[in-house]
């Protein structure tokens, strides 16, 4: 089992970066950099590829809808080039709130894109020249454009011609194609327990199709971690906060993806309650209304005994890389003690 980290995107990013550094040496394999509506990740993700040496460094995720495909299949040659090949490419597609809100672009046929965008990155990274039909169509046809578009390829030679991708999705579809193409899976919420049951045949049916070139699917798991007694409580609150924040604000009513995995994992009426709360802007109350038990399941917080319990249970579900946001006296040397357990 890997261990795996995600990277704030708030706050100052030489700091953030040099806790990479420590978390690296402290055996760390690999750290994820989000991006929202704030900074954007490539610029981060390049700034920890001169920073660090060992660590795999991924976009954790970039939405398929704010760049073109061979966009995203450059940066991520890029950042491979730079941090002597590293890079993972984490792919998601967001949800209409962002996309149409923040970047102005239509949310619309999301599996089709997603599919479309894998084959491009890989044509690109593969120095193929890029001629692609599809909801992409490359290059442009001339009765939608100038007419004077060509097919390219790549001009530089990349590291790697097969860089790994994971996707972040939750829904049955995505979850499937995830399972078929993908290299890794970044789920969200993992309750260990409810995961075959809630995604098994999605994962059984995609993996039914999927290139044994791709390996095993690999997948994301873990949550809040915290060993000492005091930090118990700061790092519930944490943990409640940003379930609160994806279960509660992260989508409209029936819109909401991680709302509908509560829902699924068996808490729909408390799902409606957090989601009203929070839509509210009561969002104490809503995070306080997130049942214990869930909270509970869906981290790492308790004592050493427990949280290895915890671990188990993700590793019997199929988790490959436990990812942990650790809270306590020493972050660091609290990732180096579960790295050992792990290892």
């Amino acid at each position: 089992m890997k261990l795996s980290m995600p990277v704030t995107y708030a706050g100052d990013p030489v700091q953030t970066a040099a806790q990479v550094v420590a978390a690296e040496a402290a055996g760390l394999d690999n750290a994820w950099v989000a991006e929202v509506y704030t900074f954007d990740a490539p610029t981060m993700l390049g700034y920890l590829a001169a920073k660090t040496e060992r660590v795999q460094i991924g976009a954790g995720i970039l939405p398929i809808y704010s760049r073109t495909p061979t966009l995203i299949g450059m940066t991520a040659a890029g950042l491979d080039a730079v941090s002597g090949g590293r890079a993972v490419l984490g792919l998601g597609v967001s949800g209409p709130q962002v996309i149409e809100g923040w970047h102005g672009v239509p949310y619309d046929r999301p599996i089709a894109r997603t599919r479309d965008v894998v084959e491009i990155c890989r044509k690109v990274w593969r120095r193929e020249v890029v001629e692609h039909s599809g909801v992409y169509t490359i290059p442009l046809p001339a009765d939608q454009g100038t007419g004077l578009g060509k097919p390219l390829k790549l001009i530089n030679r990349p590291v790697r011609d097969r860089i790994p991708i994971w996707l972040a999705a939750l829904g049955e579809r995505n979850v499937e194609l995830t399972a078929e193409i993908a290299e890794g899976w970044l789920p969200f919420l993992v309750l260990p327990e409810k995961v075959r049951d809630v995604w098994g045949p999605a994962l059984d049916a995609g993996t039914a199709m999927r290139d044994p070139e791709l390996g095993t699917l690999q997948i994301n798991g873990g949550g809040f971690l915290a060993l000492e007694e005091e930090y118990f409580g700061f790092a519930e609150a944490a943990a409640r906060g940003m379930a609160a924040l994806y279960v509660g604000g992260m989508g409209a009513r029936g819109k909401n993806f991680y709302n509908t995995v509560m829902c699924r994992y068996g808490y729909p009426d408390e799902a409606a309650t957090v989601q009203d709360l929070y839509l509210a802007k009561e969002r104490e109350k809503a995070a306080a209304a997130l049942p214990a038990d869930l909270i509970s399941r869906t981290n790492l917080i308790g004592p050493p005994g427990y949280v290895k319990e915890r671990i188990a249970a993700l590793r019997e579900a199929g988790i490959t890389h436990l990812h942990v946001n650790p809270i306590g006296s020493d972050p660091v040397k609290l990732l180096a003690q579960v790295k050992e357990w792990i290892s």
